[in-house]
């Protein structure tokens, strides 16, 4: 009786210690590309890592990385409740419809869907306003461009990347008004063979510029065995093909959200949101503008990214048409969000069409 007294004793304990160790949430992670892409996925894993840091043992995170967009994340989701997840962040856009369905099936369970714009009582929506920093890239593309060739690699035909294709264009266009973009649509978001196919192609046709909306750094080095061809990273700094051909970057920077939210479940105040923040509250940042740009150049580029992290500048003000030639903005006008979440159209002077 004395063994069996200790016995139960000591398993108490340890379910009591065991107990004391349980985080306060659970917070879960789905990622469509590995974490070391390098781009998108590494910086949301980035996130990830800051939760972990600032919460400590409050909080434990579980994710998994090269998710499908489709059925395979609904699975994903779902385990990840079941394996008692109270918070869910769902990071691409084509987990849009995946997210929505899970969180009907799990109720209590937060979730929040990066760049998508269907929300729910449990369900939040975020983004950047990736065309921000676009606008910037287009003006150093613009200035720097001796072939006046600048070509785009586009991952899906969704509003978002329609905007940071228009954005990148007007600039360039301010900046150097004989300037022409090439569009290559690659559908996918991450693969390095895909995409540096697609910037081998772009560079063959003249381009000496090459922005992407892919998140590998395949373009990247297939810029830097060209030799005279300039890039920007994507998501992440890249800075390993720095300071040529990789002269600035766009970066996201999520943790602040993460951490924010994260924050709201442990305190019992979590509802369901719609986020869309740009440079001005630090969610996209200007990568360092390297020595290979030129001093004016830089000068300008950060000029502009100042003006529009204070609101002073909008980077879609009229005047401004569409590529069919009908008026979209007077000499002035902003547009508003609506129009912009919705992009489908190129503005007036990009060749070419948007795949339906």
């Amino acid at each position: 009786m004395k063994l069996k007294s200790i016995l139960a004793t000591t398993v108490a304990a340890v379910a009591l210690s065991s107990a004391a160790m349980a985080a306060d949430v659970k917070v879960g992670f789905v990622f469509v590309g590995p974490v070391g892409d390098g781009g998108w996925t590494y910086e949301h894993n980035q996130g990830r890592l800051a939760v972990e840091k600032h919460f400590g043992d409050r909080v434990e995170t579980i994710f998994q990385e090269s998710v499908p967009e489709g059925a395979d994340a609904e699975r994903v989701m779902s385990q990840m409740a079941l394996q008692g997840a109270d918070l869910i962040f769902t990071t691409s856009f084509g987990y849009m419809d995946p997210t929505i369905n899970v969180a009907k099936k799990f109720p209590k369970v937060k979730f929040e869907h990066a760049t998508g714009y269907k929300r729910a009582d449990n369900v939040s929506t975020y983004s950047a306003r990736f065309y921000e920093g676009r606008a910037v890239q287009g003006h150093i593309a613009g200035k720097m461009t001796k072939t006046n060739k600048v070509g785009y690699i586009g991952s899906f035909p969704i509003p978002e990347v329609i905007r940071g294709i228009n954005s990148a264009y007007i600039h360039a266009k301010k900046a150097n008004p004989d300037v022409e973009f090439n569009v290559v649509w690659a559908y996918t978001w991450f693969d390095p063979a895909k995409e540096a196919d697609a910037a081998n192609a772009l560079i063959e046709q003249g381009a000496d510029v090459i922005l992407q909306h892919t998140d590998s750094t395949a373009p990247q080095a297939a810029a830097q065995k060209a030799g005279n061809v300039i890039t920007f990273g994507q998501a992440s700094d890249m800075g390993e093909y720095a300071p040529f051909p990789r002269v600035s970057s766009i970066i996201d920077n999520w943790a602040p959200y993460y951490i924010a939210r994260t924050q709201a479940v442990l305190d019992g105040t979590w509802v369901s949101t719609d986020t869309w923040d740009g440079i001005g509250p630090g969610m996209v940042g200007i990568g360092e503008i390297t020595s290979a740009v030129p001093a004016d150049v830089k000068a300008e580029a950060e000029a502009l990214r100042d003006a529009i992290a204070s609101g002073e500048y909008h980077p879609f003000t009229g005047p401004l048409n569409k590529q069919d030639g009908s008026a979209w903005l007077a000499e002035g006008e902003t547009a508003d969000d609506g129009t912009l979440a919705g992009m489908s159209f190129y503005v007036e002077g990009l060749k070419g069409t948007i795949p339906q």
